[in-house]
């Protein structure tokens, strides 16, 4: 809670500096690339939470493998570095994205299916949160087989579960009440 704490701080002073260099969406595929490239390597990230790896060595690897990134995201693993937080990276960079969308009136829509969706219906999804919150949504698919069927979905605060593993307990606990 408290890793999370500090990396929404950190996220909010780099969307500040962006939005004052005019650079949030430069930053933010940056941020994204960063998310995405930690969650991808199981090495990256267990280099980025070892104690014994030095943080020269932390800090020469991430700007090798990110090459090319602004230098405001080179000041923020700087920063980071500096003050032996390199381990929120990742969470920093994922609360830079949330920060920015809420910014551009842009939701995220997560999405959880037992297999993944279509096209046509991440384009259906896309026009129903539409429809339900006026906002601009982007969607997010999260494959979990245990729902074994249907959906949940949850944007902001509002969640909806059509999901069969959850129709299957109210039937349960209809059942054990009568």
């Amino acid at each position: 809670m408290a890793g999370t704490r500090a990396a929404i701080r950190y996220a909010k002073a780099v969307l500040s500096l962006a939005t004052d260099q005019k650079a949030t969406d430069v930053v933010n595929n940056d941020m994204k690339l960063i998310t995405n490239t930690i969650a991808a390597s199981k090495d990256l990230s267990d280099m980025l939470n070892s104690p014994v790896v030095s943080a020269a060595i932390k800090k020469s690897a991430l700007l090798e493998i990110f090459k090319g990134i602004n230098s405001l995201t080179v000041n923020a693993i700087n920063t980071l570095i500096a003050n032996k937080r390199i381990v929120l990276l990742s969470e920093v960079a994922k609360q830079y994205s949330l920060l920015f969308d809420k910014l551009n009136g842009t939701e995220v829509a997560t999405v959880t299916t037992a297999l993944p969706l279509t096209d046509d219906l991440k384009v259906k999804v896309l026009a129903k949160v539409k429809e339900l919150t006026g906002k601009e949504v982007a969607v997010e698919n999260i494959i979990d087989e245990t729902i074994l069927g249907g959906f949940i979905l949850r944007v902001g605060d509002l969640q909806y579960d059509a999901s069969i593993t959850n129709q299957l307990n109210k039937l349960r606990r209809e059942f054990t009440l009568n």
